[in-house]
This record gives structure tokens, C-alpha cells and sequence, in this order.
């Protein structure tokens, strides 16, 4: 029944015109094509759907995967009706590849978040600070600095939520703190990972391709501060001047919790290695770095009962030894990866990709940064990117492949970087705190605060455009 009425749809749409017998053209130009005009409608449908994730409860990597299917599936009929084989199977595992690359990198990333998640480093983090007693104003800059300082390593979901955490723990009797302090984490966990390499999947897009080396993203350190601190020097006014009790709370991390956290580093530095003075991919030093966790995950496992059968019972003592009770498992961790993330991605990269092999990208790609201009294409990609995610635009910016400076790509992946701040749906740390701090924290309450997140955007422009002005 569904293959009954796919093929005549295909048909219809996709019917060759008279070029189409020119086999020897090995690329043809479908940008006023019926099946160009079908792939950028299922694209953005597709886009609709994820946009509506939070209230359709439609996991986001369904409908691009679908559409990405149905875009190379109506390419690869056309080019086979053409008598051009080869072609869309070359374009098609180049992007592939390209996708493999960030997953592996990714999942290695992400499965070390969660190996540190499991032994309790964030929840010991976020007992300790609410143990302090630190009044609101202080909780208030703490929460953003250090999600400034741990959205470089870790995502900036994770990091939201770490300091969300605390907030709303501290906060569970002002409503009024708990949506200024998310919103300042949002702003700090957004700006904290443009600064770096593999903060945010723009960035390390952006790093993979080799664009910019790995030290240039650190030229963004200052530009990245700028957005932070110009939105939280207006919203410390906002802050009471409260000093809440404090909780007796205690969590202690689980057996091996430092020793990963040092591998992680270690994991870190050597794909930096591998891709600085071996030249080969970061993914492949980030996998061998998998290896560190795998052989230290052996050996908590051989290890986690030598010393049970010694230790007289306490419940203190049972929950000490929880990490040991329970053996640490590697897969466990990858298991727990997001997944739905991951597909999400594969999914864009095969729909832009898509697009951009029909011809959209190169007539965009001359618009924004021939006929408008760079600089202003790059501010407008991070105004883009609070309404769509940033992932597909930065890829986009990548498929292009504009001509431009390291300063204007420097800017991009700023821009990128941090444009999802000026609305909470702009990133996954805003719609993440949304759903944590329901009630306190919303869409209209972010809004507020959106003109003065502007400013913080503009000078971190600014700062950019006149710190690295030798990079232009």
C-alpha cells in the first residue's frame, strides 16, 4: 500500500527533463526542480515537527531522519534517470563521514559525562554548594561562573542542569531567583562553550573541518566573558538579597570518580595531540582516549568486592560503598549517551547536505556573504540560531564554505555559539532549565531579559571585532 503510492508520487515530481539524457554531466542543477522544491518542503516540515518537540512529544530525530531518507532517496531517482550513478553515492558518504567523525568524537565525550555522572562528581558538587549557605547574590554569580568554566568540557545540557540543580534546591521558596539565576546559567553555559574547541558541537564542527587550529577558538575567551557578564551585571539588581539555610546534605563520589575525571583530561589531550602534531582526526585521539576508560572500567569491575566482606555494616558505610555494590560497567555509560541527539544530527547533516548538493547552499552562500556581506551574515546567523537550532545552521555555514577570513569564521562560531541565549528555545540548556524549573523559569520570563542578553550579544561582537582585528 505505501509503495503503491510512493513510486507515483516520485514519478510525478521527479519527472526528467530534456537535459536528463545528458549522461555525461556528472552534476545537475535541481534548484528549480520539482524534487528541489519537495526536498526544502519536507525540510522544513521536518523542522516544524522538531521545533514542536516539547509539545508534540515527538523525539526530534524522527522527522529528520525520515526527511533525510526521502530528499537523497528523490536525488539519487533523478541522477539514475540522468544515468549518473556514482555521483550522489560519492556526495552522500562524504557526508556520512563527515557525521561519523563528530559521533565518535561525541559519544566518546558524552559517555565520559556519564561515567563522571554515575560516580557522583556532579551530584557532589551540587551538595556541596548547597551545603555552604552562600546568600542569593553569591549563588547567583557562582552558578554562572562555574557553568562558564565547566560548559568548555562538559555540554552545556549537562552544565544547565548541574547548576539548575542547585538553584532550585536553594531557591525552592523564590520564584523570583530561581528564573534570573536560570537564565544567567543559560547565558554563562552558551558563552562558556563558544570559547572553545570541543565546548559545543558548532565548534567542534568548525575544529574537525580544520578551519581554524585549536588554539584560535581561545581568541574568543574575552568576547565569550563580554556575553556573560554584561546580561549578569544588569540581573544582579534582580537578585535578592536573601541568604537562605543551609541544607545538611552530603553525597560522597563513588570509588574511581577522580581517576576518571583525569582520564577524561587525558582523553582531551590526546586528540588535541593526534590532530596538532599528527595530523590525523580528532575522533580517532578521542576513541584511543575511550580505550583509558575501558581498562580503568576493567578494573573497578574486578575490583569493586575485594574489600566488602571486611567491613562491618553501617548504612554510612553502605551508602560510601554504594559505587562498589554495584560493578562499573563501560557500555552502561555509552548506553546512556543521547542517542536521540546523535540521530538528530545525523539526520541534519543529511537534509542540509541534501540541499546544499541540489545547489540551495551556493545560491544562499552568495547571497548572504557576496551581495550582503560577511560580518553582517555572521550576526544574523546567531540571531538565526535562537530560533532554529544551531547545529543545522553552523553546517549549513560549513557546506557553503564561504571565502572568508580566520577573524569572520572565528566570528561565526561565536555567534553561533551564543545567539541561542537571546531566547530560552534557543538552546538545549534553556528548554532543559524550562522543563526543571517549570513554573518559575519560562519562555516569557527569559524574554524579559532578552534586550539587555542582546547587548551582552552586540559587545562580544564588539570585543571580538576589535581584540582580533589582525585576523580579518
Amino acid at each position: 500500500m505505501k509503495r503503491a503510492f510512493f513510486f507515483p508520487v516520485l514519478l510525478m515530481i521527479a519527472t526528467p527533463p530534456a537535459w536528463a539524457t545528458e549522461a555525461a554531466a556528472r552534476t545537475l542543477s535541481l534548484t528549480t526542480h520539482n524534487v528541489g522544491y519537495a526536498a526544502i518542503a519536507i525540510f522544513l516540515v521536518a523542522y516544524l515537527l522538531v521545533m514542536a518537540e516539547e509539545f508534540v512529544h515527538l523525539r526530534k530525530s524522527k522527522p529528520v531522519i525520515l526527511a533525510a531518507g526521502i530528499i537523497w532517496a528523490m536525488i539519487a531517482y533523478v541522477y539514475a534517470q540522468a544515468g549518473i550513478t556514482d555521483t550522489v553515492e560519492q556526495a552522500i558518504r562524504h557526508n556520512i563521514l563527515e557525521f561519523a567523525e563528530l559521533m565518535l568524537f561525541l559519544l566518546v565525550a558524552m559517555t565520559y559525562i556519564n561515567a563522571m555522572e554515575e560516580r557522583l562528581v556532579f551530584e557532589s558538587l551540587r551538595a556541596w554548594l548547597v551545603r555552604k549557605g552562600f546568600s542569593y547574590r553569591k549563588l547567583f554569580w557562582l552558578t554562572g561562573c562555574l557553568a562558564f568554566l565547566i560548559s568548555p568540557v562538559a555540554d552545556n545540557l549537562t552544565t544547565a542542569l548541574l547548576m539548575g540543580a542547585v538553584v532550585m534546591a536553594v531557591g525552592v521558596d523564590s520564584p523570583r531567583f530561581v528564573a534570573v539565576a536560570c537564565i544567567n546559567i543559560v547565558v554563562a553555559a552558551n558563552a562558556g562553550g563558544a570559547f572553545s574547541p570541543f565546548g559545543d558541537i558548532t565548534t567542534l564542527m568548525v575544529w574537525q573541518k580544520g578551519i581554524v587550529d585549536f588554539w584560535a577558538f581561545f581568541h574568543l575567551l574575552v568576547p565569550s566573558m563580554v556575553n556573560f557578564l554584561i546580561p549578569a551585571a544588569f540581573m544582579h539588581f534582580a537578585v535578592p538579597q536573601v541568604k537562605p539555610e543551609a541544607a545538611t546534605e552530603r553525597v560522597r563520589m563513588k570509588r574511581g570518580a577522580k581517576v576518571i575525571m583525569v582520564l577524561f583530561l587525558a582523553t582531551i589531550t590526546t586528540a588535541v595531540s593526534f590532530h596538532n602534531f599528527l595530523h590525523l582526526p580528532p575522533m580517532v585521539g578521542m576513541v584511543t582516549g575511550l580505550a583509558y576508560l575501558q581498562f580503568f572500567g576493567f578494573y573497578l569491575r574486578m575490583t569493586h568486592a575485594r574489600d566488602l566482606p571486611s567491613l562491618p555494616y553501617s548504612e554510612a558505610k553502605a551508602n560510601e560503598m554504594v559505587g562498589d555494590v554495584t560493578a562499573f560497567e563501560i557500555f552502561r555509560q555509552i548506553s546512556r549517551a543521547e542517542w536521540d541527539t546523535l540521530l538528530f544530527f545525523y539526520g541534519v547533516v543529511l537534509c542540509v547536505g541534501g540541499l546544499g548538493f541540489i545547489g540551495y547552499l551556493e545560491l544562499l552562500s552568495r547571497l548572504m556573504y557576496i551581495e550582503i556581506g560577511p560580518t553582517f551574515a555572521n550576526v544574523m546567523v546567531g540571531v538565526l540560531s535562537s530560533i532554529v537550532d544551531n547545529i543545522p545552521v553552523m553546517f549549513a555555514v560549513l557546506t557553503m564554505g564561504p571565502d572568508m577570513s580566520e577573524g569572520q569564521w572565528l566570528l561565526v562560531t561565536l555567534t553561533a555559539g551564543v545567539g541561542g541565549s537571546l531566547l530560552s528555545i534557543g538552546s538545549a540548556a534553556g528548554v532543559a532549565l524550562m522543563g526543571q524549573a517549570r513554573g518559575s523559569y519560562t519562555f516569557f520570563s527569559h524574554l524579559k531579559w532578552t534586550p539587555i542578553i542582546a547587548l551582552g550579544y552586540g559587545g562580544s561582537i564588539i570585543v571580538h571585532m576589535w581584540l582580533n582585528a589582525g585576523r580579518f
